[in-house]
């Protein structure tokens, strides 16, 4: 599978349903693939190869790196925890949250990072315009 595949399967999903399927969750974790979304007002949420979320509440940003998410700055407690952030941060890639943008949807986001996009619907209401992307195309 890859990003194209994926990003057309989630294309026009409901926001209020699951977005992924048990199965389509373990071929985007198979294939090293990631999903970026917006839940609620609040959270950028993150699923496949990188199972996580990030507070996100108007607009936010993440970053990402080949090994997956870093923590952010002042999540970290630990001195060893801070020689691995500080030796990935150079390399890592942002991850834009733009909630309420121009775009005409309540979540989008923005990123270097190779992506293809699928669209979240809301009723009848454009919700996320979300994304897609490969761990393997985020340098080491």
């Amino acid at each position: 599978m890859n990003i194209n595949e994926l990003a057309s399967q989630l294309n026009n999903s409901a926001s209020h349903k699951p977005l992924l399927t048990k199965e389509l969750l373990a071929q985007a974790k198979q294939s090293n693939l990631v999903v970026v979304f917006g839940a609620s007002d609040d959270l950028m949420e993150f699923r496949g190869a990188i199972e996580d979320e990030v507070d996100a509440y108007d607009g936010g940003s993440a970053w990402v790196d080949s090994k997956g998410l870093l923590p952010e700055r002042d999540q970290i407690d630990d001195d060893e925890e801070l020689k691995e952030f500080f030796a990935r941060q150079p390399s890592a890639k942002e991850i834009k949250a733009i909630w309420c943008g121009d775009s005409g949807w309540t979540w989008s986001f923005e990123t270097e990072i190779p992506h293809e996009t699928f669209e979240l619907i809301d009723g009848d209401e454009n919700y996320c315009l979300g994304i897609v992307f490969s761990l393997n195309d985020v340098p080491a």
